[in-house]
C-alpha cells in the first residue's frame, strides 16, 4: 500500500501551524507580528496550507458535559464478516451519539467513540442502536473516566530539516 506523500513546508509554515494549533481564532495580524512578516503573507500562507490539505478548516469545540453528556465510551466492534464493513459503517454514521469511527487492525474491526448522557443512555445506544446493526457480531465497551491528553499533533518549529516529498 502506498502512503501519502509528505508535503514540503518551511520553517515559517511550521511556526504558523504551531501558533494556529494553539489558538485557531488568533487574528492573522497577531500571527504576522509573532512571525515578523506581513499580515498578507500570513493570509497567503494559510490559504496555501489549506489548498494543499495540511489545514482542513476550523471548528468550535463543544463541551459534551455542558450539554448533559457525562459518559464517554470507546466501543470495539467485531463484525460477522469483514465484507460488511461498508454497510455497518454507513449505519453507524447515522447514530448521532457516535463522534468517531475507525477501521482498525487488531482484534476489533472497528472502534467508535460514543457520548451518552449517562450509563443508562449508553446501554440503550449499545443495545438498541449499535448491537442491532446487522453484521455486528459483538462489542466490547470501555468507559472513559477522564481525558488526560486531547490535543492537535504538535508542530515542531526548531527542526531545520524540511519535511521531504516522497514515500516513507
Amino acid at each position: 500500500m502506498k502512503t501519502e506523500n509528505y508535503t514540503q513546508i518551511d520553517k515559517l509554515d511550521r511556526k504558523i501551524l504551531s501558533i494556529l494549533t494553539r489558538n485557531a481564532r488568533i487574528p492573522f495580524l497577531e500571527v504576522a507580528r509573532e512571525c515578523n512578516v506581513s499580515g498578507a503573507a500570513i493570509h497567503q500562507r494559510v490559504q496555501r496550507l489549506t489548498k494543499i490539505g495540511i489545514i482542513s478548516g476550523s471548528q468550535f469545540i463543544v463541551e459534551p458535559k455542558k450539554l448533559g453528556y457525562h459518559t464517554c465510551a470507546y466501543i470495539g466492534i467485531f463484525l460477522d464478516n469483514a465484507a460488511l464493513f461498508a454497510d455497518v459503517s454507513e449505519r453507524l454514521f447515522k447514530i448521532p451519539e457516535i463522534t468517531q469511527c475507525h477501521y482498525t487492525t487488531g482484534q476489533y474491526a472497528m472502534f467508535v467513540k460514543v457520548f451518552a448522557k449517562d450509563n443508562e443512555h449508553l446501554r440503550k445506544v449499545l443495545a438498541e442502536k449499535i448491537q442491532a446493526i446487522n453484521g455486528i457480531m459483538r462489542t466490547e465497551t470501555f468507559i472513559s473516566l477522564e481525558v488526560m491528553v486531547d490535543r492537535q499533533l504538535p508542530i515542531i518549529e526548531e527542526t531545520s530539516e524540511e519535511l521531504k516529498t516522497g514515500d516513507k
